[in-house]
């Protein structure tokens, strides 16, 4: 497909100030509520990696690699953990994009995240679910009631997915947030990954997962398509980046990529 750059709200206005147009942003959206939805996930919600015990919105951990440093000194990301699940937050120059929302009741902590990193949801203008399943896309119109966002996925998954507003489908080289797509099938037929090329940062979702101290391949009991899912986990090896961020289990920090390289290798 023809690549294409998403511009956002905040692009928008930039480009509407060089034309000399004075623009004002009146008011801030307020905090979401605390939710009380912490049910315990169902398979189907923890689709996609390591299990765990916990279930809702639990801590939230400061996770920036001196890779990322290295590579970009404006570009850094957050961990959102949500314990059987994590969301994360890729940011620049006081603008922030979210990769996922995980379960419902689960907007309180990536608001509690984005306070952690000296920003709120009035610098989050789009919001990226890397594929369908609850446990990434369940705080969606939570997350858009209080972030002035878009939201963007798969073409394949957006049908499935749960907002107040429509979805802009994205794919293989489109740009959002100067962040590059790329299209990871298998796991779910929409199921996308997200690469910060200057910060050296993967966010795989449930394409790959970690385990074991390393990188694992998806989970055959939640994936759609294996065979599709084993070509997403050979073509994410194409690409360089230091650090790999998972939907289920511990970010890697270092030599990502050829750790994902040697995966693919194994067929695992």
């Amino acid at each position: 497909m023809t690549a294409f750059v998403f511009p956002t709200r905040r692009m928008l206005l930039r480009d509407m100030g060089k034309a000399g147009l004075a623009v004002m942003i009146l008011g801030t959206a307020a905090c979401a509520s605390e939710s009380t939805d912490n049910a315990t996930p169902t398979p189907e919600s923890t689709a996609g990696g390591t299990s765990s015990t916990e279930s809702g919105p639990t801590s939230v951990t400061e996770s920036t690699s001196p890779a990322s440093e290295t590579r970009s000194a404006e570009s850094r990301w957050h961990r959102v953990n949500l314990g059987f699940v994590s969301a994360y937050i890729l940011y620049r120059a006081g603008e922030a994009t979210v990769v996922d929302t995980g379960v419902g009741g689960s907007e309180d902590a990536i608001g509690a995240a984005l306070g952690e990193i000296g920003l709120g949801w009035d610098s989050v203008g789009s919001i990226v679910i890397t594929h369908r399943h609850p446990d990434h896309q369940g705080s969606l119109p939570a997350v858009l009631a209080v972030a002035d966002a878009r939201w963007y996925a798969g073409a394949g998954d957006i049908p499935a997915i749960t907002a107040p507003v429509e979805g802009v489908a994205v794919g293989d080289g489109d740009r959002v947030d100067e962040l590059e797509i790329i299209e990871t099938p298998g796991h779910t037929a929409g199921h996308i990954s997200v690469l910060d090329r200057a910060a050296g940062v993967l966010v795989a979702g449930d394409a790959i997962n970690g385990g074991n101290g390393g990188v694992e391949g998806p989970n055959p009991d939640f994936s759609e398509d294996m065979s599709l899912a084993d070509a997403s986990v050979a073509k994410l090896a194409e690409f360089d980046y230091e650090v790999v961020l998972f939907g289920h289990g511990e970010p890697v920090l270092e030599s990502a990529s050829t750790l994902v390289e040697e995966l693919a290798r194994r067929g695992d």
